[in-house]
Parts: C-alpha cells; sequence; structure tokens
C-alpha cells in the first residue's frame, strides 16, 4: 500500500456516518491524545511537528478530530485551536470533559455540575468556538449522582453551547440510563479493538440506536502482528502493515464504528489514514475476526 506523500482525501475512502442522524463525517478520523508530553501529561517534544500532523489530517479528509480537556491537560486542546481554527466548513472537534489530572498517566473522574461546567468554558476558550461540536462525559463519576451528570448534557445542549453530546467507557446500562435520563447520546467511546472485544455488547447497542461507536485504542492486536499469524499474512498480502489492517478490520467490523487513530508525526498519520482504502476481503476478515476473538 503506498503512503509516499499523498495528496488524496485518503479518510474519504473510510465513507460516511451520521453523526446526530444530522452532520455527515468520515468514519476515519483523528485521535489527538498524543499531542502531549509523557504519561499524556506536559508539552510534547515537537509543538511544531504536532500543529503539522493536525493541518495534514485536515488536508487528507479527516473531518472527525477527537480530543479532550485532560490530555495535557489542556494542550491537546490548545495546539488544535492554534493549528486550525478558524476551522475548516465540516471539521467536527469532539472534546470531553470529566476527568483530572494529578499527573502523568494518573487519571481521576470528577462529574460534579460546577466543575464540568466550568471545564466546558474553558474547552470553548481553548478550542476558539462559542459551540462544541461534540461534548462527552470523560467517565461516569462513581462518587457523583450519574443523574446529576446526565442532567449537565442535557442542559449544555439545550443552551447551544454544545451541539452533540456523547459518553465514555460506559455500559450497556448505563447507556440505557442516560437515554432515559432525556440524554441525547450522538456517540459512545470505549475501547475496543481487534482482540478487545469486550464492548461487543456495547457496539450491537449503538448500532440498534444509529449512535456512533468511537473505539479507542483501535489499533492493538497483540501478539497477532508478530510472527506467522494470520494479521501479519494478511497485511504482506495487501501490501500493508498490521496496524492498517487492524484499522481495516474495524471499519468493515460496524457502519457506526468511527476509529480515531492517533500520533505525533505526520508519516505516521499518513500511514494509518491510507488504511482506509485497504478492502478486506469476506475470508480475510472472517479471518481476522476468529483470530481476534481467540486471542482475546
Amino acid at each position: 500500500m503506498a503512503t509516499d506523500s499523498p495528496s488524496s482525501p485518503l479518510a474519504h475512502a473510510s465513507g460516511t456516518f451520521q453523526l446526530g442522524g444530522e452532520q455527515t463525517i468520515h468514519r476515519l478520523g483523528y485521535g489527538a491524545m498524543q499531542l502531549t508530553g509523557e504519561g499524556i501529561f506536559g508539552e510534547p517534544k515537537d509543538p511544531d511537528e504536532c500543529r503539522r500532523v493536525l493541518q495534514r489530517a485536515v488536508e487528507l479528509g479527516v473531518d472527525f478530530i477527537d480530543t479532550a480537556d485532560s490530555y495535557g491537560p489542556e494542550v491537546s486542546e490548545r495546539l488544535i485551536g492554534e493549528a486550525l481554527h478558524p476551522y475548516a466548513d465540516g471539521v467536527v472537534i469532539a472534546t470531553k470533559a470529566g476527568l483530572t489530572r494529578p499527573g502523568p498517566s494518573d487519571w481521576r473522574p470528577v462529574g460534579r455540575e460546577g466543575y464540568l461546567l466550568q471545564q466546558l468554558e474553558l474547552s470553548l476558550r481553548r478550542l476558539k468556538v462559542e459551540q462544541i461540536d461534540l461534548w462527552q462525559l470523560h467517565r461516569i463519576d462513581p462518587a457523583t449522582p450519574a443523574a446529576e451528570q446526565f442532567k449537565v448534557l442535557r442542559d449544555v445542549q439545550e443552551s447551544g453551547k454544545v451541539k452533540y453530546v456523547g459518553l465514555s467507557e460506559v455500559s450497556v446500562a448505563d447507556l440505557e440510563a442516560a437515554l432515559s435520563a432525556g440524554v441525547k447520546v450522538a456517540t459512545v467511546q470505549n475501547i475496543y479493538n481487534l482482540v478487545n472485544r469486550q464492548h461487543d455488547d456495547v457496539l450491537e447497542a449503538c448500532e440498534e440506536r444509529g449512535i456512533g461507536f468511537i473505539p479507542w485504542f483501535p489499533m492493538a492486536a497483540g501478539h497477532l502482528a508478530s510472527g506467522d499469524g494470520p494479521l501479519k499474512a494478511i497485511a504482506d498480502d495487501h501490501d500493508a502493515t498490521p496496524s492498517q489492517l487492524a484499522l481495516a478490520w474495524l471499519l468493515r467490523r460496524s457502519p457506526v464504528m468511527l476509529p480515531i487513530p492517533g500520533t505525533s508525526t505526520v508519516a505516521h498519520l499518513e500511514q494509518n489514514l491510507a488504511a482506509a482504502t485497504l478492502e478486506l476481503t469476506d475470508d480475510e476478515f472472517a479471518a481476522l475476526d476468529e483470530a481476534g476473538r481467540a486471542a482475546a
């Protein structure tokens, strides 16, 4: 699979999804978590390259960029605002609130209404917008009543400060509780990849309701990517990398799947987006699906 200096909108080959049943986005997006320091904390080693990554992503057809106030914290959102504002027509910037960062690799949920509303205002400021396209509750805080957190999602959407709302790392029961509370859930973001299917039931619930499913850690493939396993063999047949194949499998897995592979280099970004052009046969998809389940 050729990835040398692509000029075509690679992401467009991934197909489209109607976010909130209204707004068309291409299904292969970009996750901006890695535009930070080690442990997703502090400044990146090369902020100029991070800005180039964001700009190149849009050039190559990415119109769904996912970040969070806790990435850095604040760093990822700030870089997006610096690199991309004013945003091109149709580009959706999704962010999250609900996790605090005492230090590197340390994530602690806070879901109090006042805190979430404060973080929303700060995200609006850093992203340089008057409305967040998609605002996600990063975690449901077990120390705060879920009803209070769901009320915030309803209120900010009704106020117009947020266009669409989503949830992250939730169960089917959590999703149903939010829907029952009147939250118009547009997306769910849970860990999901070829070898981690613990949220198959959540994915199926999203399919039934037309809710976008954003898999984080999307390119993990474990030992399937090494040696003479099926992932490596099929990747070789397509002149592709195992990571590209893992992304292609996700795109084939469900029409509501919205992978957001992340990186901090332009070369790796272009390689990831080239996965949108990779077409798996039915037999290849089935072989990968079976191998992934066996390795889970």
